[in-house]
């Protein structure tokens, strides 16, 4: 069902990566892009919590591309503090293992598992603006995936794996950013640094280290037609 598929031009993964750089450190379109961030990041949320049996009530996703996941359960301990981790990581990790199927030609069954992932969004999306988001997302994926020939899947598939690889840095940056100017007391870290008093800063190191790491890995297996003698 899942057909590997042939690899693209050498030069595919080059420009792709040069587009989702431009996209991911410019100015209103990636304020714009970052919403398919916020959906990666609230999922990620929504995935380890229930992961670690907690109760999930819903996700919302909003216009300035700030969300939130809600979920009842203790409120601390190890579930807790998996869940409030989650979040950042996610759009990276996904990356990591998008470029993993890219590597192994199985581009099919990346557009599928991207699908997958929507529809379980969807389901628990509970605002307008939410719903609105990621069935837009869904409706380009489905263009794609239906409509679109091998090569323009390709170069999609190439360009949002490179996206969603660097697109997990910058927020990392931009919280810690906040952070600096008093502007994000509940965030992710401050939340992880309440439950386990481990210091915020050092909780955002981590989460850099962890997107790095991510983009590093995958832009190598992404890189590797391109880099083969």
């Amino acid at each position: 069902m899942f057909d590997a598929q042939p690899n693209p031009e050498v030069w595919v993964p080059l420009v792709t990566g040069g587009l989702a750089l431009v996209l991911v450190l410019s100015g209103s379109p990636w304020r714009l892009a970052r919403n398919i961030i916020t959906i990666v990041h609230e999922a990620g949320h929504a995935l380890i919590a229930v992961l670690a049996g907690r109760r999930l009530e819903g996700i919302k996703l909003h216009s300035d591309t700030s969300g939130v996941t809600v979920s009842r359960g203790r409120a601390a301990g190890p579930g807790m503090v998996l869940t409030s981790l989650a979040g950042y990581p996610a759009p990276a990790l996904l990356g990591l293992g998008f470029a993993a199927l890219v590597a192994a030609d199985r581009i099919t069954v990346l557009l599928a598992v991207a699908a997958v992932l929507l529809l379980g969004v969807l389901v628990m999306v509970r605002n307008a603006y939410g719903v609105l988001s990621v069935v837009l997302t869904a409706a380009g994926l489905a263009a794609v995936a239906l409509v679109a020939g091998p090569q323009v899947q390709a170069w999609f598939v190439y360009l949002i794996t490179w996206f969603l690889l660097l697109g997990g840095l910058r927020p990392v940056f931009e919280l810690q950013s906040k952070r600096r100017r008093g502007a994000a007391r509940d965030s992710d870290a401050d939340q992880l640094a309440r439950l386990t008093g481990v210091p915020a800063g050092l909780w955002v190191l981590m989460l850099g280290v962890i997107a790095l790491g991510c983009l590093l890995a995958g832009g190598a297996w992404l890189l590797e037609p391109a880099l083969q003698p």
